[in-house]
């Protein structure tokens, strides 16, 4: 039985997961529809979720669409939890763009489609909402052909819009409006049709454009357009037929070599670990040892394989046990005591690429426990919740014990506080969030430190070198000497600490886009006394050498040389016209460069850049200044350099910047003399 792996994405309150309930409803898996408002939906199962009514973690639910098993993934709509999307991406065969009739084109609707348009995901859009008062349709079209993409087609007409009664019928082969349409959109990207069709138009049938537009969506050329209201289930059937006929199934050889990727991890009712995978290739059974990308030891098992103890697949809205999971399908697996998010388990395991499909969190925050005992517990907490979440990046204070988190937002912080005190029984409160920059370096910088001469308190040799490299580069780390010039475990150690010092630049910032090259190197071969033991005071370690690349590494991005850069969002803003007065100033006083205010009618249209920072209490202050009437949207765009004073952030390592603290701090003193 084929298996279509399908996303339902959208902007916060479009009303995927009452599409969600809606389909299992019409496939028959549930009897009675759930409301979010009621919090009796299937896929939002936390007690948040249905406390606050959205949704906060992805969730998979299982349906039937003729002979095609639907695994569903409804994931968030809410900005700050964009890395569950993340995530969720990397497993999908095609996806359901949810879009709301009546507020249209939002700021995440553009951001999410250019990002299925980027992977080339086969996307069907559904436009929700059509019995609500203000629904929209002909000019909903024209804003989703300029803001999402120009290949759009109504596959639905609407009757009644904005009424209870709003209906909406699929167009059909005795439609010449709806063939013509299909034919010009069509035939855009296929150059025999369109030779075919003006040669003899009515040679070209209704079956033979279907065929092709399955084709198109399919290599995720065009996206067709179903309306329709997820409440009263007005065309939600043609859109079912849409995912049946339209989306292509998910490929692969059950009988090939395991393949899968882990897109979530959540602890199980008794704190064990559950990952969910999706299978590419192959067929994982119960008892099987398959190797684990992390490359930790699982639980019970060896250091580079795990042993499965449990598997679970997703049939009729819930997970049912099962003895095996094959190429295609999703399976939550047990046993996998290890793994992270990103891992890939089987063949070529390892960890995923880690570029990202969306921005990095622009926003940090120090977690702070009520109660002084609990910071133990906290760090313990914070640490399960990384793993279901590793872009909060957890990081720990070495110097004041304190543990910082990454944000996309403030809702995201209050969803951590409650998660900690539901479900860990821990109170926290949490320091001002602060914006996230970055650091690049300005020019080229070296710096070398040598075994046994002061002021070198190391018996290890490094020398490295820091140049920039074009913005979006990341960080490279490169050997400028010879591969067999010392042990690998000591070239191994360099690197690793290169990568973790960049952690933290000259101002405290995360720095990227430069390569580092290892210019020199050198150790003392292992010693020992006469009698044969050991002698560590005369010879390398790779303590060593994780001891004293800091130094050298800090020493050559000094005399480098760096810049901070701030995260800039950028923001579209509609105002009444007569607010503008009003509004521009408030901009400014916010560091926004707002771009050419375009006017029509009685509304003023503003775009342009706002730093990060400023997004809050911009949306904050914008029903004030515009009567109520103002709608402003904004997305993470770009990094600028800061003006004015250059902010630095707190270090929570031991400050290689300054020699004799840092070398205090590790227990070591500038006589080594003492061994």
């Amino acid at each position: 039985m084929p298996t279509l792996n399908l996303g339902i994405l959208a902007h916060i309150d479009a009303g995927k997961t009452s599409l969600t309930e809606r389909l299992l409803y019409s496939a028959g898996v549930i009897d009675r529809i759930g409301r979010v408002d009621d919090g009796s939906t299937q896929t939002d199962s936390l007690a948040l979720e249905r406390q606050r009514g959205i949704t906060i973690k992805s969730a998979v639910v299982s349906f039937a669409v003729g002979d095609t098993t639907v695994n569903l993934i409804d994931t968030p709509g809410h900005p700050d939890f964009i890395a569950e999307v993340e995530r969720v991406l990397s497993v999908l065969d095609g996806a359901v763009l949810v879009v709301s009739a009546v507020e249209g084109v939002q700021a995440q609707t553009r951001v999410l489609m250019r990002t299925l348009r980027r992977l080339r995901i086969p996307t069907l859009i559904f436009v929700n909402k059509i019995d609500r008062r203000g629904a929209q349709y002909e000019a909903l079209l024209r804003s989703m052909a300029e803001k999402l993409t120009p290949a759009v087609v109504a596959m639905t007409s609407v009757a009644r819009a904005g009424t209870r009664e709003a209906s909406a019928e699929p167009f059909g082969a005795a439609d010449p409006a709806f063939t013509s349409r299909l034919v010009d959109l069509l035939a855009e990207r296929d150059d025999a049709l369109l030779a075919h069709y003006v040669e003899n138009e009515a040679a070209v049938g209704h079956a033979r454009l279907r065929a092709e537009l399955a084709a198109q969506t399919g290599r995720a050329l065009v996206s067709p357009v179903y309306f329709g209201s997820a409440v009263t289930g007005a065309g939600t059937d043609a859109l079912i037929g849409g995912i049946r006929g339209l989306l292509p199934p998910a490929a692969g050889d059950a009988d090939g070599p395991v393949s899968g990727t882990v897109f979530k991890v959540e602890r199980g009712a008794a704190g064990e670990k559950l990952a969910y995978v999706r299978m590419r290739s192959g067929t994982v059974r119960l008892r099987d040892h398959v190797p684990l990308g992390s490359g930790g030891t699982a639980e019970g098992g060896a250091s580079d394989e795990a042993r499965i103890t449990g598997i679970e697949v997703f049939a009729d809205a819930s997970a049912s046990r099962s003895n095996a999971v094959a190429a295609g399908q999703i399976g939550r697996l047990g046993g996998l005591g290890a793994v992270r998010i990103g891992d890939r388990i089987g063949e070529s395991a390892g960890a995923v690429a880690a570029d990202g499909h969306f921005a990095p969190p622009t926003l940090e925050t120090v977690v702070v426990p009520c109660r002084a005992s609990d910071k133990a517990a906290l760090h313990l907490a914070l640490s399960q919740l990384a793993e279901q979440d590793p872009l909060i990046d957890l990081r720990q204070d070495d110097v004041r014990r304190e543990i910082s988190v990454s944000l996309y937002g403030e809702v995201q912080k209050e969803v951590i506080q409650a998660t900690l005190a539901a479900d860990f029984g821990l109170d926290v409160t949490f320091r001002e969030t602060t914006t996230i920059c970055l650091e690049r370096p300005v020019g080229t910088g070296e710096a070398v430190e040598i075994i046994d001469k002061d002021p070198n308190p190391f018996l290890a040799t490094v020398g490295l070198r820091v140049e920039p490299v074009p913005v979006g580069s990341g960080v490279e780390f490169r050997l400028g000497v010879e591969l067999g010039s010392m042990p690998s475990a000591f070239i191994k150690a360099v690197e690793e600490t290169v990568y973790a010092t960049l952690g933290q630049g000259v101002h405290g910032w995360q720095v990227t886009d430069c390569t580092v090259t290892m210019t020199h190197s050198g150790y003392w071969a292992r010693q020992s006394h006469a009698h044969g033991t050991f002698d560590k005071s005369m010879s390398s370690t790779a303590g060593d050498f994780r001891s004293l690349t800091p130094l050298v590494l800090m020493s050559a991005l000094m005399r480098a040389g760096t810049r901070v850069y701030e995260p800039l969002h950028g923001f579209h803003l509609e105002i009444p016209a007569d607010t503008f007065g009003t509004v521009l100033p408030a901009l400014a006083r916010l560091g926004a460069v707002p771009h050419e205010p375009s006017l029509r009618g009685t509304t003023c249209t503003l775009t342009g850049e706002v730093p990060a920072a400023s997004v809050h209490e911009l949306g904050q202050r914008v029903p004030g200044l515009t009567r109520g009437e103002g709608m402003l949207e904004s997305a993470f765009e770009s990094y600028r350099e800061v003006r004015g004073p250059v902010p630095d952030r707190e270090r929570t390592d031991h400050d290689p910047r300054d020699r004799r603290a840092y070398l205090l701090r590790i227990g070591r003193t500038l006589d080594r003399s003492t061994g």
